[in-house]
C-alpha cells in the first residue's frame, strides 16, 4: 500500500535528495503498521542566524484511523545544522510515538479480552 505523502519546504529551496530521504523514512514506518492513512512533512529553515548557522525545523503529521501523531522537532543543538540529522531525529521521535501508541492499543485490547475470557471460563463453556 502506498502511503499518501506530502512534503513541503519553507524558507528552503526544494531538494529532490531531501524528499527522497523523507520517502525512505516514511517507507520504514510501514514495518510497524500498515494503517497509516496520511503523512505530511514540513522542512523549514526559518532563521538565518550568523552565530549558530541555519538550524532546520522538521514537522511530521502522521494520521492513523482515529489517531494523529504530530512531531515538531525544533533545533536544540548544532547537530540540526545538517538537515539529514534533523530529519533522522524527527522520524525517530515519530517511530517512538507510533510504537507507544500501538503498544497501548494492544494492551487495551488485552484488558478488554481478559474479563470476557474469565466469564466464558466461569460459565464452563
Amino acid at each position: 500500500m502506498q502511503i499518501p505523502l506530502q512534503v513541503s519546504f519553507r524558507d528552503i529551496s526544494h531538494s529532490d535528495f531531501i524528499e527522497k530521504r523523507i520517502c525512505e523514512k516514511v517507507e520504514k514506518l510501514k514495518k510497524y503498521t500498515n494503517r497509516i492513512i496520511f503523512c505530511r512533512v514540513i522542512v523549514e529553515a526559518p532563521h538565518r542566524q550568523h552565530t549558530k548557522g541555519t538550524l532546520y525545523h522538521i514537522r511530521i503529521d502522521l494520521s492513523l484511523p482515529g489517531e494523529k501523531i504530530v512531531v515538531a522537532r525544533d533545533p536544540n543543538d548544532h547537530s540540526h545544522e545538517n538537515v539529514y540529522i534533523a530529519i533522522r531525529d524527527a522520524f525517530e521521535a515519530v517511530r517512538r510515538q507510533l510504537k507507544k501508541s500501538l503498544r497501548q492499543k494492544r494492551e487495551g485490547h488485552k484488558r478488554m479480552l481478559k474479563p470476557a475470557m474469565a466469564e466464558v471460563i466461569s460459565l464452563g463453556v
